[in-house]
């Protein structure tokens, strides 16, 4: 946090204290605000709040995830399918433990990673997962989905 104190002594009687702050600071001037200030007055004077209001604790979402792996075909391994793609991108982007979601919906299983705001973040990640999985990558996309959020 930025606090910023100065004195000086009135020797004409018309300082300006901008003047003088630009004088002693060489025209180098930088505020910092914590972000819990920051935020609600960007917000306000946008006119836009960055989502649902969120209550301490776990908060379930509109958002992004990325999805990995969807397939309906061989029933008999898709589940261990779609799990082992979970697992390996875990192995390479430990980031997302916890944040891998393998899912059933029949006839198909499904694997997604993440809990994305926004889009952008999402396709960010994708595009991280694409290089690290080329062999994968035109399997993978970025999908809506309820996300979890923890605050």
């Amino acid at each position: 946090m930025f606090s910023f104190v100065w004195g000086f002594t009135q020797t004409n009687g018309n300082i300006n204290p901008i003047e003088k702050i630009m004088e002693e600071s060489n025209g180098n001037i930088t505020i910092e605000i914590p972000p819990s200030i920051l935020e609600p007055i960007l917000q306000q004077s946008s006119g836009k709040k960055n989502g649902p209001d969120l209550k301490t604790g776990i908060n379930k979402v509109a958002g992004y995830r990325i999805q990995v792996f969807s397939d309906g075909r061989n029933q008999s391994t898709l589940e261990s399918r779609a799990k082992s793609r979970g697992n390996m991108i875990l192995t390479k982007f430990p980031k997302y433990k916890g944040q891998i979601y393998t899912f059933s919906s029949s006839p198909n299983w499904y694997t997604r990673i993440g809990n994305f705001r926004t889009a952008s973040e999402a396709n960010s990640a994708l595009t991280e997962l694409k290089k690290a999985f080329p062999n994968l990558s035109s399997e993978m996309r970025v999908v809506k989905s309820q996300i979890v959020v923890i605050k």
